[in-house]
């Protein structure tokens, strides 16, 4: 008999797809988001909100961004050509980013 996997509620509450939005302001009129984790789903409509909310110059840090599906891109995109700075960004999302950019 093969072996299952069993999950507790706990245990797949840690396994959520988690993306955490850091906000710093570094001086007087510029504002860095630092964000982490996971820009898929529900959470590019959460970063479109806070970035949508901004009226200061703004820069994404994706440093610790792990995972990004096409919307996430699509809005990192619109919003690095409406002026927002993005840096340390993966590679692989950089990429994609150009690709969403150039219409490929």
């Amino acid at each position: 008999m093969a072996k299952g996997l069993h999950f507790t509620e706990a245990s797949l509450a840690t396994m959520t797809a988690t993306c955490k939005i850091q906000r710093q302001t570094i001086e007087e009129g510029h504002l860095v988001l630092r964000v982490s984790g996971q820009l898929t789903g529900d959470h590019v409509n959460t970063l479109r909100t806070v970035l949508e909310q901004e009226s200061s110059a703004l820069t994404l840090d994706l440093a610790d961004v792990r995972l990004a599906d096409r919307e996430g891109v699509k809005l990192l995109a619109v919003h690095e050509l409406n002026g927002v700075r993005i840096v340390n960004c993966p590679l692989y999302i950089r990429e994609w980013i150009t690709r969403e950019r150039d219409g490929e």
